[in-house]
């Protein structure tokens, strides 16, 4: 269903931005309504960031108009922003202040009440679960509580639309977890909109809406499972009985079959095939699964380019604006 006017949190229209001749955006326009998890997808220097920072009035788009909540980010920033709350890919806290001192500071900038910022406090202080860590300095906590207080700290004001940036890299799968458990009661008790750019695909699986940007272009745009099924493709995991078995499937599939590790794996193509590989291999197999393609298989269908190369261009470490994350086009 079409969002009308009104159930629209962000609104964006041509926009665009560039770094002298290199381009970060160029004409992304998509609408994100009201109450959506909605995921940016793409590869380092994609624009994720760019987008995210223009987002948040960070940076200002060379092109195009952005709205918040109906607000016009050019026209009226400070009722744009008031609407925001912003987790960046890196730790912003105090370290030297108190869990309790970090989000006081954030409800006096803001100008929320002190008798409603107290209250804001320390319900979200359970939410996260650091209320016993009130009085705790920051420099004490671990990477999960710090993004557990980040992702508070985002919500004492009133905020309605929560964006985050990478916000579980360097964490453990326990901790990611956590982060995501918490994102999501406070997301049905405060009906946000949340945006999250992140290279951990099996994360936004269940979202509502996926953009995947490449090159600072929008190159697709849906649902997962809509995504899934355009450019998808059902496959056979076999786990050979023994090492014939695997060298048979190879050849007799050369076009469709590949191997991954102990497992070879078989692009189903076209009707009848998997009556066929049955038929041919199906008392060959010491395992044999029939999954449908991932998110990320998705995102290599369309870009073709590898989606957790993240780390390994040491530029990407080093581009910031203010706070580390302004991402550039290569």
């Amino acid at each position: 269903m079409v969002a009308v006017a009104e159930d629209k949190a962000v609104e964006l229209s041509g926009v665009g931005k560039h770094y002298g001749r290199t381009r970060a955006l160029e004409d992304v326009s998509f609408d994100i309504a009201r109450g959506q998890f909605f995921a940016l997808l793409g590869p380092n220097g994609a624009g994720k960031t760019t987008l995210l920072h223009i987002l948040c009035s960070i940076l200002q788009p060379d092109t195009g108009s952005v709205r918040i909540d109906g607000f016009d980010l050019r026209e009226n920033p400070r009722r744009a922003r008031s609407r925001l709350g912003m987790v960046f890919q890196e730790p912003s806290l105090d370290d030297r202040l108190t869990v309790h001192e970090n989000l006081d500071f954030h409800g006096l900038v803001y100008g929320v009440p002190r008798r409603l910022r107290r209250s804001r406090i320390a319900h979200l202080l359970e939410v996260v679960e650091l209320a016993d860590r009130r009085d705790t300095p920051v420099r004490a906590l671990s990477s999960g509580m710090k993004r557990r207080l980040e992702i508070a700290r985002a919500l004492i004001h009133d905020s309605t639309i929560l964006l985050l940036d990478e916000p579980t890299v360097g964490l453990d799968v326990q901790a990611r977890e956590g982060i995501w458990r918490h994102v999501e009661a406070m997301r049905a008790e405060r009906d946000l909109t949340v945006i999250v750019t992140t290279h951990y695909v099996e994360e936004v699986e269940s979202c509502d809406r996926v953009c995947i940007i490449d090159q600072g272009r929008v190159v697709a745009l849906d649902s997962p499972g809509a995504l899934k099924a355009a450019h998808g493709k059902e496959i056979i995991r076999f786990l050979p009985r023994d090492e014939a078995s695997g060298r048979a499937v190879l050849e007799h599939y050369p076009e469709v079959a590949s191997r991954r590790g102990q497992f070879i794996v078989v692009e189903v193509a076209g009707a009848g095939f998997v009556d066929d590989f049955l038929a041919r291999f199906g008392n060959r197999a010491r395992e044999l699964a029939f999954e449908s393609m991932s998110l990320e298989e998705v995102f290599l269908a369309v870009t073709g380019r590898e989606l957790r190369d993240r780390l390994a261009d040491p530029r990407e470490q080093t581009r910031s604006f203010g706070k580390r994350g302004g991402e550039h086009t290569r």
